[in-house]
C-alpha cells in the first residue's frame, strides 16, 4: 500500500448562499484546493463527490460528470458517493483507497450540500432518508426526534443534567468565532441555549447544528507526485476506515453506543500504526450536543456516561487533555451534510500545518476526524499525521 498525502485544501464559507448553485459551490472549493496544492487541473486523475441529497433537494444527480464538466476536465473518472451525513468522510475514504492502491497518483475529493433554499418539510424528509424508510420513517419519526430519544435515555441512565450536555454548544461557538469558514462566528451563553425553543424534547434549538450551504475539497497524492510539489508542510493521511452498524437504533443492543465509531477508530489506528494516546486533537460529529458527548466516550477518551465531564472540566479546550472541535464543530462551523466530513479533515489539516490562528493547538502532529452517517449507521475515521 502506498502512502497518501493531503497536499491541498479549500472551502467556501458555510452560509445561506442564495446566489450560488450546487455546482458553483463545488467548483469554488475545488479550485481553491487545486491552487493550494500547487497542481494543475490536468494532474487530477479522479474526482470523488460526497453528497447526500442533491436529488431530492435540487433535482440534480450525476454530480461526477457535473463537476468534471464545470472544472473543465471532462474525461476524468468521477462519481458521487452517498452515505447520509457521512458522505464526505466516505468519499475521502474512497479517494484514499484509490491512491493507496496505486491506481491513481493524484485525486480530488469534494463534499457539497445545498440546504438553505429547501422548504422545511422537504429538508426533514431528505434527512430521515438516513434511516429505514419501511420501519422508522413511515411512523413519522424525524432525525431530530430520534436523537431526542437518545438524549433522554442518556440523561436518565447516567443521571446527567441537560445543562452539562448543552455545554458542548458553548464550547463550539467559542472556537467558531475564529474560523473563517464558520456559519456562526459568535459566542453563545448556556442560558441562551437552555431558553431556546424545544425542537424535540429535550433537544433545544441551539443544541442543533444549523442548516446551511457549503463545499470543501482536498487534494490527495502519492509520494511520487508529492516529490514534484513544493510544500513547507507535509501531511500524511495515515489511516482511513469506514464501519457500519445496524441502520436503526431500534435494532441495536445499546442506543447509547455507536459501535461503528469504535470499529472504525480501531481500524484506522492499526493502519496508521499509532495508539489512541498519540492523537493530539479530534473533530467529532456533533450534529446535536448529545452526540458530541457520546462520541468522546466511544472514541475511548472518556468512560461511558462521563463524556460530558471532559467538556465541563475544560479537557477539550485547545490546551486541554484532548482538544476537540477546535474550529467550531458542526454546531458553529455548520453542517452542510455531504460536505461536513471534508470540512472536518480540512480543519485538522489547518491545525497540523500551523494555520489555525488563535485556535492553534500547540505542537499538534496527529489529528482525527470522525464523520457519522445517520445515527451511527455509518462512521468514518480519518487520521492525519504531520511528516514535516
Amino acid at each position: 500500500m502506498e502512502k497518501v498525502y493531503v497536499v491541498g485544501g479549500g472551502a467556501t464559507k458555510i452560509d445561506e448562499h442564495w446566489d450560488l448553485s450546487l455546482r458553483d459551490l463545488m467548483v469554488q472549493a475545488s479550485e481553491r484546493a487545486i491552487n493550494d496544492a500547487g497542481i494543475e487541473k490536468r494532474d487530477i486523475e479522479a474526482i470523488y463527490v460526497g453528497n447526500m441529497s442533491s436529488g431530492p433537494l435540487q433535482g440534480q444527480e450525476h454530480l461526477g460528470s457535473l463537476i468534471s464538466t464545470w472544472l473543465g476536465i471532462p474525461g476524468v473518472s468521477a462519481y458521487k458517493v452517498e452515505a447520509a451525513c457521512a458522505s464526505g468522510g466516505v468519499a475521502l475514504h474512497s479517494a484514499f483507497t484509490s491512491v493507496a492502491s496505486g491506481l491513481y497518483d493524484c485525486v480530488l475529493v469534494v463534499g457539497v450540500e445545498k440546504m438553505s433554499d429547501a422548504i422545511t418539510s422537504d429538508l426533514t424528509s431528505a434527512l430521515i432518508m438516513a434511516d429505514d424508510q419501511e420501519y422508522v420513517a413511515f411512523t413519522g419519526a424525524s432525525f431530530v426526534g430520534l436523537n431526542a430519544l437518545v438524549y433522554r435515555a442518556y440523561m436518565e441512565r447516567y443521571h446527567v443534567k441537560q445543562e452539562d450536555i448543552a455545554l458542548f454548544a458553548v464550547h463550539d461557538h467559542k472556537y467558531g468565532v475564529n474560523n473563517p469558514y464558520a456559519q456562526f462566528r459568535k459566542e453563545i451563553k448556556l442560558e441562551t441555549i437552555l431558553s431556546s425553543p424545544l425542537v424535540a424534547d429535550p433537544i433545544r434549538l441551539f443544541e442543533c447544528a444549523p442548516v446551511g450551504d457549503g463545499a470543501a475539497a482536498l487534494i490527495l497524492c502519492n509520494e511520487k507526485k508529492v516529490r514534484t510539489l513544493k510544500h513547507g508542510s507535509l501531511i500524511e493521511l495515515a489511516g482511513s476506515a469506514v464501519a457500519t452498524d445496524a441502520l436503526s437504533i431500534n435494532y441495536r443492543e445499546d442506543i447509547l453506543t455507536l459501535k461503528a465509531t469504535r470499529v472504525a477508530f480501531e481500524k484506522a489506528l492499526k493502519m496508521a500504526r499509532i495508539e489512541r494516546k498519540d492523537v493530539d486533537l479530534i473533530e467529532v460529529h456533533d450534529a446535536f450536543t448529545i452526540l458530541g458527548v457520546i462520541h468522546l466516550e466511544d472514541l475511548g477518551y472518556a468512560r461511558k456516561g462521563e463524556g460530558w465531564r471532559l467538556v465541563k472540566e475544560g479537557e477539550i479546550e485547545i490546551d486541554g487533555k484532548i482538544p476537540t472541535n477546535t474550529m467550531g464543530g458542526l454546531k458553529a462551523r455548520g453542517h452542510p451534510v455531504g460536505a461536513t466530513g471534508i470540512y472536518q479533515v480540512l480543519e485538522v489539516l489547518m491545525q497540523l500545518r500551523g494555520e489555525a490562528g488563535k485556535n492553534q493547538v500547540s505542537e499538534a502532529e496527529i489529528g482525527l476526524a470522525q464523520n457519522v452517517g445517520g445515527l451511527g449507521g455509518t462512521v468514518t475515521v480519518n487520521l492525519l499525521r504531520k511528516v514535516r
